[in-house]
């Protein structure tokens, strides 16, 4: 997981947000996943991390 990846889902998920269109309940559904997904990130990261495998630089 790298920083890179964090900022392109945060941005697709404001597009999302920012799409509203006719599907809101879809687009809230992916929301959730985006969200689940960054949550998933870094938790994963932070885990690496103490483990020693990731270096933030």
């Amino acid at each position: 997981m790298n920083e890179n990846t964090v900022a392109s889902s945060i941005e697709e998920v404001t597009t999302l947000r920012s799409d509203g269109g006719g599907d809101g309940d879809k687009a809230g559904g992916e929301i959730q996943n985006y969200g689940s997904g960054l949550n998933d990130a870094v938790r994963d990261a932070e885990a690496m991390k103490s483990a020693g495998l990731l270096v933030a630089s």
